[in-house]
């Protein structure tokens, strides 16, 4: 194949061609090696993904047999990669069998009404999984931020959010909270790509762009939220999702590694990755340090 030809072909075409890589001895310019290669290993990686998507299926035929509920809450700054893991996790679930929720402003009515009902009101039917693409949480670091409620409903919604989660575990619901933790450069970069790139700018909220501004008050905020709501019935399970690939393949172990669900293909190695995947009490430490660190360098 001559390299010419090369340049008339979708890549992903390309890599179908058992002689690419002696075409490639033809000396191609650095740019079109760069999209190759990000084109092979984006493939290679859904490849990887898709086979923890068949064990997803799994997991839901399974709770559909025994009528078993799960709720999954998925939390995380902006820009930490939330939508995009939902995505990979739902991608080829039985539609008939979940749902994502992602709540907008409550209503005026629903401002009056006991904080979590609106929640409760989306909550899994038997042989169900919920996913909230944010959820309760946004209670304990988006609203108090922005001023979207008062001192005293955080301080409300934390004394009693501990008690809530574990009355849904009582009653045999399957509980997973994730939470996507992204480094502020990591942020600030997806933020200018979305600035770029039309096909992301929907992404960009007003409110995202003072993300940045007001990191240290978010982080004061998760610090508190991790440390208080972390229990032993409801943990936190946090996922470090600067690499967007590695944070999704490991959500999705997660999720598997929660219910012991039929016919688990034990050829499939279900460990986390102890440096992506790590527990609240190592963010919370990770947190102090850097805090710590910050300091020294004032």
């Amino acid at each position: 194949m001559k390299i010419d030809k090369l340049y008339d072909r979708d890549i992903e075409d390309i890599l179908e061609y058992e002689d690419f890589v002696e075409a490639l001895k033809q000396s191609p310019s650095e740019e079109f090696l760069r999209e190759l290669h990000r084109k092979y290993q984006y493939r290679s990686q859904e490849e990887a993904l898709r086979v923890l998507q068949v064990e997803l299926i799994k997991l839901q035929d399974h709770l559909e047999k025994q009528n078993e509920k799960m709720i999954i809450l998925v939390e995380g700054r902006d820009a930490s990669g939330k939508g995009g893991a939902i995505r990979r996790i739902t991608r080829y679930m039985n539609e008939k069998h979940y749902r994502v929720v992602a709540l907008g402003k409550p209503s005026d009515a629903q401002m009056g009404q006991w904080y979590f009902q609106r929640y409760v009101e989306q909550f899994p039917k038997a042989g169900e999984i919920v996913i909230f693409d944010r959820s309760w949480y946004n209670r304990s670091m988006v609203e108090p931020v922005f001023g979207f409620c008062t001192n005293e409903q955080y301080e409300t919604f934390m004394n009693t959010v501990q008690a809530f989660e574990e009355g849904l575990i009582a009653h045999g619901i399957h509980f997973l909270k994730i939470y996507f933790s992204v480094s502020k450069e990591e942020q600030a970069r997806r933020f200018e790509e979305r600035e770029e790139n039309p096909l992301k700018q929907w992404k960009l909220s007003e409110i995202d762009l003072q993300m940045q501004e007001r990191w240290e008050e978010f982080t004061k905020k998760k610090y508190r939220m991790i440390k208080e709501t972390n229990t032993e019935k409801s943990p936190w399970t946090v996922i470090k999702s600067d690499n967007k690939f590695v944070a999704r393949y490991n959500a999705i172990k997660t999720i598997l590694n929660k219910v012991d669900y039929e016919n688990r293909d034990e050829r499939i190695d279900f460990s986390l990755d102890p440096n992506i995947v790590i527990s609240a009490e190592t963010e919370l430490k990770n947190m102090y340090n850097r805090a710590k660190l910050r300091e020294l360098k004032r």
